[in-house]
């Protein structure tokens, strides 16, 4: 509690104790509302993700202690996040197990608790969040407690509950995110994790000399963020999305869907692609528009085949491609091109194209970009 008079301000437990607080100096950075220019929070959040996966970087790439003895006594690590802190859970699993070698897996924080799950103290917990307040993630948090396992959170706010409950945070300083949508935070989760999965493997100077190119690659998409509204105005008019990823990108393509749905209230879903045959196929007609994510990569031939069924079908398909990849760019109808990107730094990339194309077919519908319908920044009820 907090008894505020003339005198100042009190503090005390709901037993009337006193409880003493620390003065905590909060930055410009924290409190600053500013658009930056551009018309909309969420534009220019955008635009502030290179800044955002620096911020992520600065200070924490320095592995040369290699792995503590601690981090090898891990049996596996499970990652736990509600919207798109789930599917930033979803690539933190593919680099967990990729690079790190630990058995890893990406649960729902609101569907954790309904089935007793099975950790201990040799598992390590990781719960991802923006603001670090969201009620399902930190209840999962208790549950983990509870059950002995160790735990990490990532989130933007410091001193939030999810801090409070872990062993340790993981802070984004990705800066104020006033757009509900999240994106920002969303590629500074992603940046964190990789950091997390160089951290618990056997790194390598190489993988750090990736991350630190993350910025630049972001920074050439947006460049070319103009080519969005074009494709906004040619596809803004259909009511249902597909969109389809393959590895890591099978997360990436639901984030996308998720971006649609929230911001201009659009009928989208995300699938894996190797799933497309089993369901989702049927919906594919000239009334459906599908947005495949086929850089060059080992899975760029099997994401391909999907797209041509896809045409074969008559369906209309917007594709992410790697600069260059001609062959890919002759089957779509509107290829929009990535640089070449690292495995490592290829979610990331891919992510941006999403949130553009998204924020510009809200745009062009009328939609309250920075705050949509029934929505909120933080949900902390259940």
């Amino acid at each position: 509690m907090a008894i505020v008079s003339r005198e100042g301000v009190r503090y005390s437990d709901l037993s009337g104790n006193p409880v003493v607080k620390e003065t905590r100096r909060v930055s410009r950075e924290d409190i600053v509302v500013d658009k930056g220019g551009h018309r909309h929070f969420m534009l220019k959040e955008i635009m502030d993700q290179p800044q955002a996966m620096t911020a992520a970087l600065k200070d924490r790439a320095d592995f040369a202690n290699g792995r503590p003895a601690d981090v090898m006594q891990l049996e596996r690590v499970v990652l736990i996040g509600c919207g798109t802190s789930l599917h930033a859970a979803q690539v933190g699993r593919h680099y967990i197990e990729r690079l790190a070698g630990i058995p890893a897996e990406a649960e729902s924080a609101s569907e954790f608790r309904y089935r007793d799950p099975i950790i201990g103290p040799r598992t390590l917990v990781v719960s991802i969040g923006q603001s670090g307040e969201t009620a399902d993630t930190v209840a999962a948090m208790h549950l983990a407690r509870e059950k002995g396992a160790t735990l990490i959170t990532i989130c933007n706010a410091e001193e939030s509950q999810a801090a409070r409950v872990a062993d340790g945070a993981l802070y984004m300083h990705a800066g104020l995110e006033v757009g509900v949508a999240s994106t920002k935070t969303f590629v500074a989760s992603l940046t964190i994790l990789q950091l997390l999965s160089v951290y618990l493997a056997e790194t390598t100077r190489r993988l750090v000399d990736q991350m630190a190119r993350g910025p630049g690659l972001i920074g050439e998409v947006l460049a070319e963020a103009n080519l969005y509204s074009s494709l906004a105005r040619r596809i803004g008019h259909y009511d249902n999305f597909l969109f389809l990823g393959r590895g890591a990108n099978a997360a990436i393509a639901s984030e996308g869907a998720l971006k649609l749905k929230e911001i201009s209230y659009i009928h989208a879903e995300g699938y894996p692609a190797g799933e497309m045959k089993h369901g989702p196929i049927a919906l594919i007609d000239p009334e459906m528009c599908t947005v495949a994510l086929a850089p060059r990569d080992d899975l760029r031939d099997k994401t391909l085949s999907n797209i041509k069924e896809v045409k074969a079908r008559g369906g209309l398909v917007v594709a992410v491609l790697t600069k260059g990849d001609d062959e890919a760019a002759s089957e779509v109808d509107f290829p929009l091109f990535i640089p070449q990107a690292p495995d490592l730094l290829m979610p990331l990339v891919t992510t941006v194209p999403l949130q553009l194309l998204s924020y510009y077919i809200a745009l062009l519908r009328g939609c309250d970009v920075d705050q949509p319908r029934n929505l909120a920044k933080s949900v902390t009820v259940e």
